[in-house]
């Protein structure tokens, strides 16, 4: 995803800002079609609506992107309740997602793709369907690195919204992955935590003393905003908000560049800890859930990932159980050798050891043994053609 922020005149922008609107205003109309019909796929939900949405001024190709919209939101607010994101059957929270159609803001995201929009990287403008027809030369700006990113990458859908009063695009590119390397030299064990992000095997810390310090301050900023209650303080709110997760982002995107840097030199694999569900498995005192339930460590994991698989290094998740209590050289498990945070003291061997370091060199020897006994399994060898990223059994032919 590359974004591009975009620069329009007065009368560009008047423009731009009458088709978002139009655009959700027709997939608020779609989405209360949907909920009352308990239509939901794509495909059904077009007959029942194509044809108003068309009556509304908007394109062909517009349309439909507004009736798919619809449709993936409700696929992903049912997908989320499947997944319990909204509590259980009952709660308070899921009876209000459930009971009424879902809605879109007036600036919200609006698709486009390359029927309705086109770039011009030498010129540096766009061109794109409105409700007043084509609008051309709209200038936009960027990186250096988006640049040459959408000069050299295949375009996707696109999504234009305005946010805070800047407009802006995000363009989904296809990135070439790298051949995936089956001989790795070993794995880098990666460590995530809250007071250092993400400890490797290797020696490298990112401590995340300053990020903790940095949402202590936004704390107390939300809640003396919060006590003042006016829409000014509302407005300073959503800003901080997003620049917290901007913020965030930055640093865990610094991190997972700096994991896969190394382990592509190296020519190493990744082992990463297999963390699903742990917010519901761990219970923390109340002073510590803050900081706990805005810990990103599902964030970092998707960035090592696809970095990794742009840069053709293997990535294996791996049970993190006893992983710091278990002593790296000896093996020796004990809850006592874990003495605090930082500190590790084996009880067998009397090495002493970052305790956070000692738990990446554990989990790097379970990557390498799940990659060895994936390497070693009786399964079918995948298709001719390439090998996936991800192992999968193969169904034989049967009879002559």
């Amino acid at each position: 995803m590359v974004q591009v922020r975009l620069l329009p005149t007065s009368e560009q922008a008047s423009a731009l800002r009458s088709t978002l609107h139009v655009c959700n205003v027709q997939a608020n109309e779609v989405s209360r079609t949907a909920f009352e019909r308990g239509v939901f796929r794509n495909h059904d939900l077009r007959k029942l609506t194509y044809r108003s949405v068309r009556d509304a001024g908007l394109g062909s190709q517009a349309a439909q992107h507004v009736i798919k919209k619809v449709a993936d939101a409700y696929g992903t607010l049912r997908a989320g309740i499947r997944a319990g994101n909204f509590g259980r059957p009952g709660s308070r929270r899921r009876i209000k997602a459930e009971s009424k159609p879902i809605t879109f803001r007036p600036d919200a995201a609006q698709p486009f793709d390359r029927r309705n929009m086109s770039l011009a990287l030498d010129a540096g403008t766009l061109s794109l369907w409105t409700l007043n027809g084509r609008l051309k030369g709209v200038p936009f700006a960027c990186s250096t690195s988006a640049r040459r990113t959408l000069a050299e990458c295949r375009h996707g859908e696109s999504d234009l919204l305005c946010r805070d009063g800047k407009w802006l695009l995000l363009v989904t590119v296809e990135v070439a992955e790298q051949p995936l390397n089956e001989e790795p030299d070993g794995f880098i064990g990666v460590d995530l935590g809250i007071a250092n992000i993400a400890t490797t095997s290797t020696g490298y810390r990112a401590a995340g003393r300053e990020s903790s310090r940095h949402r202590a301050r936004q704390a107390r900023l939300r809640r003396r905003l919060q006590a003042k209650g006016t829409k000014s303080a509302k407005r300073v709110l959503k800003r901080q908000r997003r620049r917290e997760q901007r913020r965030a982002r930055d640093v865990n995107h610094c991190v997972s560049k700096r994991i896969v840097a190394e382990a592509e030199r190296t020519g190493r694999g990744i082992a990463l800890e297999d963390l699903t569900g742990i917010r519901d498995r761990v219970r923390h005192r109340r002073p510590q859930r803050a900081a706990f339930h805005s810990w990103a460590f599902h964030q970092l994991g998707n960035f090592i990932t696809y970095k990794a698989r742009r840069a053709g290094v293997p990535v294996v998740f791996v049970d993190p159980a006893h992983t710091s209590r278990t002593c790296a050289d000896c093996g020796h498990r004990e809850r006592a050798d874990r003495v605090d945070q930082a500190l590790f003291i084996c009880r067998g061997c009397g090495v002493v050891a970052h305790a956070d370091r000692n738990a990446s060199r554990n989990i790097a020897r379970k990557g390498e043994v799940a990659w060895d006994a994936g390497r070693r399994s009786s399964a079918p060898a995948p298709p001719r053609g390439g090998v996936g990223w991800t192992r999968r059994a193969t169904r034989q032919p049967v009879g002559p």
